[in-house]
Order: structure tokens, then sequence, then C-alpha cells
């Protein structure tokens, strides 16, 4: 479990491939604390460590991960935003995240207000998820409330701070992005079509 709340940001040194399976090393402050077996959301992905050599770490994405994410667009030099699992007792800053992504989403729009940025993406909803105003979504690992929800469409606005300490400030019209949905609105959505 996560929390949406990015701890840090990590850069993309190497990519290996083998089979249909994605190695992701990833150069990072947080290494020197991550052990083989930990559990790190990558961009909202939660991937396995399965490797560690002073500031850098492996995990790997195989074709599920592959082809349900964004994972596999990654290039070297890439940021990513990073988040290690949550600790039981600690305080649930953002909300409640699984590190499974819904689905990826594209950005369509990204609007400089006065000090705050607005980012519009838009998502398949034929997959039946949905977004709904003021409520929860992640972006790319990133607890966010979601303004002007649509069908198909939403948006966040993003703070400076979010903006500065997370992979936002690299968005360009068309990046593509990983989408978890709240998990509260999918169990209630699940049960509406249930008694349909």
């Amino acid at each position: 479990m996560f929390t949406g709340i990015i701890e840090n940001i990590g850069v993309v040194s190497d990519l290996k491939t083998e089979l249909e399976n994605l190695h992701i090393t990833i150069k990072s402050t947080i290494t020197p604390e991550l052990k083989i077996d930990q559990s790190v959301a990558h961009n909202g992905v939660c991937l396995t460590v399965v490797k560690t050599n002073n500031d850098e770490y492996t995990v790997t994405a195989i074709k599920e991960t592959l082809d349900k994410t964004s994972i596999g667009t990654l290039k070297v030099n890439d940021k990513v935003n990073l988040e290690r699992a949550m600790k039981l007792g600690d305080r649930l800053d953002g909300h409640i995240v699984q590190g499974h992504v819904d689905q990826t989403a594209e950005c369509i729009d990204i609007k400089e207000e006065n000090g705050s940025w607005v980012f519009t993406f838009k998502y398949d909803s034929t997959l039946n998820n949905i977004t709904i105003e003021k409520g929860s979504i992640t972006v790319n690992g990133t607890s966010l409330t979601v303004v002007n929800s649509k069908k198909d469409t939403f948006s966040v606005a993003i703070i400076p701070f979010t903006y500065n300490h997370t992979n936002f400030n690299t968005f360009k019209i068309g990046t593509l992005v990983n989408l978890e949905f709240d998990v509260l609105g999918k169990y209630v959505a699940k049960l509406v079509n249930l008694n349909k």
C-alpha cells in the first residue's frame, strides 16, 4: 500500500530486456535504504527491488505490467516518481493507493495559472473507470484531487511544491501517464454494476 505522496525522484540509468521482461535500473538517493524484495512505486506502478548497487537499484517489469502501464516507454535519463510502501502507524497524507495501475491516459492540455498549473488528461472511458469532482486520482503515483471531471477527461491542479518535486515538470502535450482510480470508487462502481 502507498499514499500517493512522492518521496523522491529517480533517474533511469539503464534498461535491459530479457525475453518479455524489462529490467529497469534507477539512480536514487533512497537506494541505500532499499533492500531486495521491497516494493517501490515507480510512476504509480508497484515493482519489486531485485538488485541494489551503491546509489542504483533494479526492478523488473513483466509483460502484463508493460502492456497496461507506461513503464515500457521509459528511456535512459527519464525522471521517475518514487514512493516506498507505507509503514503501519504512519499518517495517511494522500489517499489509499495500491500501486496497481488501472490504465494509461494522455496529457492533452497544460495551463500555467499564476503560480499553479492545471493539467488535463484524456482516458478510455470504455474501461468503466470514472472520476468525480473533488474525488481522488493517482497520476504517475501522485495523489491528487480531480477538478473538471467529464466522461473521458479530467483535470488536476498542481501546486508549485508538487510541480517541483515530481515528474509533472517534464510533462508535455502527448505525455502518457499511469492512472490509478480511487479504490473506494472502484468498489462502489462494481457494486452498482452487480445490482443492475
